[in-house]
């Protein structure tokens, strides 16, 4: 049995503190303690590009920074200029701000096949923004979800139709269908099945498997056919496919999009974006019924714009969307060798596109583990990687990359272990990390 520890007695007792004042201990479920090894969940204290330091002292290279928000690196110079600029100026006023239509001018110069955008603060206001959008323009009640992505929003339309559904009454949900990832044939048939009663299809236009040849523009067809409005949440691809989004990269124009995440490098910033015939219909100039579509207080905080354009402005004359993909491939070829290397190359899986790494753990009979990836886990932590994921961001340099190989392939020694005594629970450190939506605590 391997017998070093690893301890983090500080972050221990910030996370008692979290968890009496903080519903779940956190302000976002998959940033909670329990995705993490019992009593190994670090809290931060600060982050400088691809590095993170805890409470108790510990630096990580980290992956996935910020739920995938931060992909240019942590404290980054040119989006902490711009922001400091406009903190300065002021922030928030009674009228819009020429930071807004510069903003605005930014993101449609670098999404170029939407026409008109506008901004709010997180991704679940600008989806339920675009379903909200369809319905009206459609005059229809039901959304189909695509069902094999995870996540769409926070709201009674998605939360309803996951385990975690407690306070959302069932007719707030019986509206929402789903179709599978990849087959146009299920999606047609669900479609003829609520035929004139389907606003929008939204989905995720690739995840951790490419879209199959054809299927946007087959999906593209369908909504067209069937009168619905295609959206794509582009909250991951944006940026990590290509700065135009996977709509610029596969080349098939959704009618709706939205943006989020590396948009702002960690600053609070969404966005929904569309055909100009659709986005009116939330302003003031057209002849039809009023939608309300977004209007948030906060929505167009210039520093938060301010964090968007620079970050955009960095992804086109820097090429970082090209230097994700590089910097993936050089881990993911590295990661696979060491596992690999010790015998655990068919239970540590890297899947994914190189800008947007996840792992898979699976156990003796090859079947997903959460026992197995918390000894993973535990092992990554204590060799000084923080990777819930093995999302890459730009800010890391070939010597990250070359220390995470060497602490994973010293992970999967231990992974071999546990494989080879067909029980993981000497080296997982107590209980299982477990998934976010789950039906009870």
């Amino acid at each position: 049995m391997d017998t070093e520890e690893f301890s983090l007695p500080r972050s221990r007792e910030v996370n008692e503190r979290l968890h009496a004042l903080i519903p779940g201990g956190a302000h976002t479920y998959a940033k909670g303690d329990d995705q993490y090894p019992e009593h190994l969940a670090p809290v931060i204290s600060h982050g400088r590009g691809a590095h993170v330091w805890d409470v108790d002292g510990n630096r990580y290279v980290e992956y996935g920074s910020g739920l995938r928000s931060v992909s240019l690196g942590h404290a980054h110079p040119r989006v902490l200029e711009a922001v400091r600029r406009e903190i300065g100026r002021g922030g928030n006023f009674v009228r819009p701000s020429v930071v807004e239509a510069e903003a605005a001018e930014r993101f449609l110069a670098t999404v170029p096949t939407a026409e008109m955008v506008k901004f709010a603060k997180n991704g679940s206001d600008a989806t339920t923004a675009a379903v909200r959008l369809a319905r009206a323009v459609t005059g229809r009640p039901r959304v189909a979800v695509c069902g094999d992505h995870p996540f769409f929003s926070v709201d009674d339309w998605f939360i309803g139709t996951t385990p975690m559904s407690a306070g959302i009454p069932a007719a707030a949900t019986g509206l929402t269908v789903a179709f599978p990832y990849g087959d146009l044939a299920a999606t047609e048939a669900l479609l003829a099945r609520y035929e004139d009663e389907v606003a929008c299809l939204i989905l995720e236009p690739a995840t951790h498997t490419e879209p199959p040849p054809g299927y946007l523009a087959g999906l593209r067809r369908l909504a067209d056919r069937h009168g619905c409005v295609l959206v794509f949440d582009e909250m991951i691809t944006g940026f990590r496919w290509s700065e135009a989004g996977a709509q610029g990269l596969y080349g098939v124009v959704p009618d709706l999009s939205t943006f989020g995440k590396a948009l702002g490098n960690g600053f609070a910033v969404a966005a929904l974006a569309g055909r100009r015939e659709l986005m009116e219909r939330g302003g003031l100039r057209h002849p039809g019924d009023r939608v309300f579509l977004l209007s948030t207080t906060h929505g167009a905080e210039t520093h938060a714009l301010a964090a968007a354009a620079a970050v955009q402005t960095t992804y086109v004359e820097e090429g970082v969307t090209a230097r994700l993909h590089d910097l993936g491939e050089r881990l993911a070829a590295g990661v696979r060798d060491a596992a690999a290397g010790m015998g655990v190359g068919d239970h540590v899986v890297l899947r994914g596109r190189a800008s947007n790494l996840v792992f898979a753990t699976l156990d003796e009979h090859g079947r997903p583990s959460q026992r197995y990836r918390t000894l993973f886990l535990r092992r990554l932590l204590a060799g000084g990687v923080l990777a819930p994921s093995f999302v890459v961001s730009s800010a890391l340099g070939d010597a990250d990359i070359d220390r995470t190989v060497e602490v994973v392939a010293e992970a999967c020694a231990t992974y071999r272990k546990a494989l080879d005594a067909a029980d993981p629970t000497p080296w997982m450190g107590g209980r299982p990390v477990r998934p976010v939506f789950r039906r009870r605590s």
